[in-house]
């Protein structure tokens, strides 16, 4: 029934698309209908490297503001529009460029490492940008005679140091969304369901990381579920995965965590694992952005030009 409810948007999302030349990327925790529409659903990196190997001439970003800006950084040239301006991150916005500058005069020995859950301005200040699936990889490729700085993420951050052993000085942000898991919630789920196996986004808190059967970025979620001989997994991430997921590991059962509390009936799923700013955007936000192209995201070339070496650096690590 709801899907066809958004059958007329999506037809004409459809035909607006090739009129333009335009490429519809969806992260993991967009709505279900805008995930169906769009051409490839993945993490932010992934989305912004797959509308670079494309000849779209328009790349219709449906995530939050600092992925639109990292398409717009690796494809400069082509059109970036996100459906609404004001889907932000808390993460981001815990890490202001200038706060960032600051502390980096305190020690010029700081080599600075970002989670690419940044703006472009802050990208620009650093020596290398991460994801959560890179970053263990790439923490252990810095140079050992420089002081380490992790921004913005301070859980994804402290998790690194666990599997590194690289002591890092940590920026205190964090991810709203993630930090309102709970050790107690994710118990209670698992004693609902034994069988489940844990499945943990490293920004949460590490009471609820030492719970994991499997500590992973989205991406690594997806193959972990997929290959997994377990048919029940509870997900300690945004609840937008459970779409892919179910799509993607037919027969298999998906539960989002925090999934339950004192109040609730066990097989009653509770959904205070959104997050408010992925779900600004709509279906009918993204026909309006691609009809008038716009809100658009702009960036100074020189922002551009700074911001894109330290993920070229991270591209060049990862492939080794």
């Amino acid at each position: 029934m709801a899907r066809s409810r958004f059958e007329p948007l999506a037809r004409e999302i459809f035909t607006l698309k090739k009129r333009l030349n335009a490429v519809i990327l969806a992260h993991n925790y967009q709505v279900p209908e805008i995930q169906d529409v769009a051409d490839f659903v993945g993490d932010s990196l992934g989305l912004a490297q797959q509308a670079a190997k494309t000849d779209a001439e328009v790349i219709v970003f449906c995530g939050v503001h600092f992925m639109a800006e990292t398409a717009k950084i690796l494809n400069p040239d082509k059109i970036v529009v996100l459906p609404d301006k004001d889907a932000g991150c808390s993460l981001e916005e815990s890490c202001p460029a200038e706060k960032l500058a600051e502390l980096q005069k305190t020690n010029p020995n700081f080599w600075t490492i970002a989670y690419i859950n940044c703006s472009a301005a802050v990208k620009a200040l650093c020596d290398v940008i991460v994801t959560s699936g890179n970053a263990e990889k790439i923490v252990n490729a810095a140079p050992k005679d420089r002081d380490l700085l992790f921004v913005p993420d301070e859980n994804l951050g402290q998790w690194v140091m666990e599997q590194t052993g690289r002591p890092m000085t940590l920026w205190k942000g964090n991810c709203y969304a993630h930090v309102e898991f709970q050790r107690e919630q994710v118990l209670a789920t698992k004693r609902h369901f034994p069988d489940a196996k844990i499945v943990v986004h490293p920004e949460s808190l590490r009471e609820v990381r030492e719970l994991a059967d499997a500590v992973c970025s989205t991406e690594k979620m997806i193959t972990y579920c997929r290959t997994s001989p377990a048919k029940r997994f509870v997900i300690v991430t945004e609840s937008g995965i459970i779409h892919r997921l179910q799509r993607e590991c037919p027969g298999k059962e998906f539960l989002c965590a925090p999934a339950f509390d004192a109040m609730r009936a066990p097989t009653d799923p509770c959904h205070c694992s959104e997050c408010k700013f992925m779900k600004l955007n709509t279906l009918e936000k993204v026909l309006n952005c691609m009809k008038n192209l716009s809100p658009r995201v702009e960036l100074p070339a020189e922002i551009i030009k700074r911001a894109r070496l330290p993920m070229e650096r991270m591209l060049e690590i990862s492939a080794r």
